[in-house]
């Protein structure tokens, strides 16, 4: 095993030491409520669990607001950071407490928040991880990545919006191939926006959902395919116009 495939002790306790960040918080919130059985405070995995904590979060979101909205921060934050399944029922539980427009700006807010921590871990600690899990899936994003570099933007764009990269993959990836953090974040914030508004929708009516492949209904999934093609547009006429230039330049140089 290569040096670049070692985890050395202070990446380690550095990764060890944002989760005791997050902990602290989520300590700091409990302390902070009232008095009462939160047996049932924990992540849901299915739409049953996260109906029954929608149900018991409802009665004190109202006279609690800003621990709740610290809490379901740090929550889906770490999630994001530590690469921890689940994020989706967090995005259904927003619309659920909060509505359409506080829910998906909360939900874009702490999915940009926790994909650029994620970004920066994977910075410093992340290169052996990924070269371990997807190889082959690195390979590929790096060479679109040199390919696109005058119009990346619209590429990451198309990557936030389609299901064509895992967004996992992306945040860990995308400092390991030089994406600029910058263009990393700003189309995080924008490409999010459309899966947040569905999910979000949703959640509000969060009662009649029976299954997560009601979420994606024929014209959600074609809206969604729609934005990302739209976004990676310019990208595609100016890998063209690079193409038709490149000719001319040859000829002037002969």
């Amino acid at each position: 095993m290569g040096r670049e495939d070692k985890f050395p002790l202070w990446e380690a306790a550095l990764g060890a030491g944002v989760a005791a960040v997050f902990a602290a918080g989520l300590f700091g919130v409990y302390l902070s409520m009232p008095d009462s059985d939160y047996s049932f405070l924990k992540l849901p995995h299915n739409l049953q669990e996260l109906q029954i904590l929608t149900g018991h979060l409802e009665n004190y979101t109202s006279d609690y607001t800003v621990q709740v909205l610290i809490g379901y921060c740090a929550v889906y934050i770490f999630m994001q950071t530590f690469m921890i399944p689940g994020t989706i029922f967090m995005s259904l539980l927003a619309g659920a407490l909060f509505g359409q427009l506080r829910g998906v700006a909360l939900v874009v807010f702490a999915a940009s928040a926790g994909a650029s921590s994620c970004y920066f871990l994977s910075k410093m600690i992340g290169k052996p991880l990924v070269f371990l899990m997807w190889p082959d899936k690195l390979t590929f994003f790096q060479k679109q990545v040199a390919r696109r570099r005058q119009k990346l933007l619209n590429y990451m764009l198309f990557l936030r919006v389609t299901p064509t990269l895992p967004n996992t993959f992306i945040n860990l990836a995308s400092p390991i191939v030089d994406v600029p953090f910058h263009t990393f974040l700003l189309a995080t914030l924008i490409g999010l926006i459309p899966a947040a508004y569905v999910t979000v929708r949703a959640g509000i009516a969060l009662g009649e959902l029976t299954s997560l492949s009601d979420l994606y209904d024929t014209q959600s999934v074609a809206l969604l395919f729609l934005i990302g093609v739209v976004s990676v547009t310019p990208a595609l006429l100016g890998k063209d116009e690079a193409q038709e230039k490149t000719p001319e330049v040859a000829v002037a140089t002969s």
